[in-house]
């Protein structure tokens, strides 16, 4: 583990939460220093000034509030998620009124837990970074974010992706409730994310609701939450989504896999803005927006009857399309170079080359994971470079290639090649990327990368069309007879 990796304090009373946190995100190359109480945490001292800390909201002793109260009342610029598995709504309001960076409730996915630690690191080095400057350079820096880079964690510069953000630009300032539409992968929760950081509810709390996660039993309870003793298990009173996102927004993710049956409450609670817990009589009013998104063809689950109709239109008031990454390919140099920055970082390792190779070989896929797919390819060739240039092995595309069109009817049909044309045009390109090169093969702007090959099917090539490196011509000397 490189000691400039991120370092991360877990502070929780129980022992095997502790352990499986501390194992999980090391797995991530964090590094981990665990407490077993916010007093272990004060006297004790980490190791090191944390990057991000995780903290149990109810503990012995002093709770995890009261020990952010202290750490903000000390200056202390940590971020903090909290993490609770009781969803505790008057505490996890407070806690995110107070300045904490997120509130997940016990047990989160691994996925989702790293990724908000992600965003907290990074939220903290900006933070770490602004601190540093000058009032008058700060004050510059935060307008050009504004006014230039104001979409922080969305990358990208494609003619598709403009309109995707211009139209978050004006639905933002509304509470519409607004339907993002697009493929597994192409970050529609970066989306819903710029929407609520640039709407009136930004100082309030985002919470997301993977509705694939929740079982069919349990969607009541998570969204409304339950009174004690409402069914076996329910041993105390819990707050709901709606409840925990009082004031702020509703990310509902993958709303299009809520059960039928059970989309009649959710349409409820858009149309009436009132809900009851599971167990209890009482009638609670909510003031949520709520942001929606899909993977599915909505419309058409409508006509095959697994989608209300009502609930459908009570959701698509303001549908915002993103756009598959193979349709707006201009964005890869971007995001390529964006990943292998983030990616270098997070495992501690020396930047690699990106090639102009590499990137057409990026550009040259279809990505039907798209975003999600690039990242994790892109992590994985930096692994494998160890600081050389990248190298990408991607599978054939499945879909039919792009067709190439004609812009101009009036030039002449392309002349088509014969396959010893081809063969000797290739002779030719390897020869001509041999004398450039000098014959150098491997490394740095060698030939193997300007081509975008491996060393060694570039070896082999020219073994095969007999190619012989030309002997150094010897300094000739004068001689008097």
């Amino acid at each position: 583990m490189n000691e400039h990796n991120p370092f991360v304090c877990v502070i929780d009373d129980e022992s095997l939460i502790r352990e499986s946190l501390r194992d999980l995100l090391r797995s991530a190359g964090l590094k981990v220093q665990t407490f077993a109480s916010a007093q272990e945490f004060l006297t004790s001292q980490p190791s090191e000034t944390p990057a991000c800390l995780l903290l149990d909201v109810r503990m012995p002793g002093i709770s995890g509030l009261e020990l952010q109260r202290q750490l903000c009342s000390g200056g202390s610029p940590v971020p903090i998620i909290f993490m609770t598995g009781h969803g505790d709504i008057p505490m996890s309001v407070r806690a995110m009124k107070a300045g904490a960076f997120e509130f997940l409730t016990k047990p989160c996915r691994d996925e989702d837990l790293l990724r908000v630690v992600n965003q907290a690191i990074e939220r903290g080095s900006r933070t770490g970074e602004s601190n540093n400057e000058s009032d008058e350079d700060r004050s510059f820096l935060n307008d050009e974010l504004r006014n230039k880079t104001s979409f922080l964690e969305i990358v990208g510069e494609s003619e598709a992706l403009r309109q995707v953000l211009h139209q978050v630009e004006i639905v933002a300032p509304s509470d519409a409730t607004v339907l993002v539409l697009g493929e597994t992968g192409t970050g529609k929760e970066l989306i819903a994310r710029a929407i609520h950081e640039r709407s009136r509810r930004k100082g309030k709390p985002l919470v997301r609701v993977n509705c694939t996660s929740i079982p069919k039993e349990l969607f009541e309870s998570e969204f409304f939450g339950h009174a004690k003793g409402a069914f076996t298990g329910a041993i105390r009173d819990r707050a709901g989504r709606f409840e925990v996102a009082a004031g702020g927004t509703l990310f509902l993710d993958e709303v299009g896999e809520i059960p039928v049956d059970l989309q009649s409450k959710l349409l409820r609670v858009l149309q009436e803005k009132s809900y009851e817990r599971v167990g209890e009589e009482k009638t609670r009013r909510t003031d949520v927006r709520v942001v929606a998104a899909t993977n599915r063809d909505l419309a058409k689950e409508v006509a095959a009857g697994r989608f209300r109709p009502d609930l459908y239109y009570r959701l698509n008031v303001f549908p915002l399309k993103v756009a598959a990454l193979r349709e707006r390919k201009a964005d890869i140099p971007v995001l390529a170079t964006h990943f292998v920055e983030l990616s270098a970082k997070e495992l501690g390792w020396p930047r690699p080359r990106l090639t102009r190779a590499g990137i057409e070989t990026l550009q040259n896929y279809d990505w039907p994971g798209n975003i999600r797919e690039l990242r994790n390819v892109i992590e994985r060739a930096v692994i494998l470079a160890r600081g050389g240039a990248l190298e990408f092995d991607l599978p054939e595309n499945g879909s039919n290639p792009t067709p190439i069109e004609r812009t101009d009817v009036n030039q002449p049909e392309p002349r088509i090649l014969t396959e010893p044309e081809i063969r000797r045009l290739e002779r030719e390109n390897i020869f001509a990327v041999l004398q450039k090169t000098g014959w150098k093969i491997k490394g740095a702007n060698g030939a193997a990368e300007l081509l975008g090959v491996k060393p060694n099917t570039l070896i082999a090539r020219i073994q095969k069309m007999g190619f012989k490196r030309p002997l150094e011509r010897m300094p000739q000397t004068s001689s008097r007879a």
